[in-house]
């Protein structure tokens, strides 16, 4: 299967957050769907971006890097 990559995602994007990675809240925030929502797609393991964990255990940090945020965009919206 072909995998996509949109350019214009990826400058909105960057461009709103000036950083390469989106945090649980920002990711909802672009989703659409609550941090719980997102926390449940993680345990779950579908419905996200492949993310990384900072740190061991339950206080480990949960990072979506963008160009993961992007493809995965760019691959689940419909255009018309």
């Amino acid at each position: 299967m072909k995998r996509y990559f949109s350019e214009k995602i990826y400058t909105e994007l960057t461009h709103r957050y000036n950083k390469a990675t989106l945090n649980k809240k920002e990711l909802a925030n672009e989703l659409g769907v609550s941090v719980s929502s997102i926390n449940s797609y993680i345990v779950k393991g579908v419905g996200i971006p492949e993310y990384i964990k900072v740190g061991t255990g339950k206080n480990g940090k949960v990072l979506f890097p963008v160009v993961n945020v992007v493809t995965y965009l760019s691959n689940t919206i419909r255009v018309a």
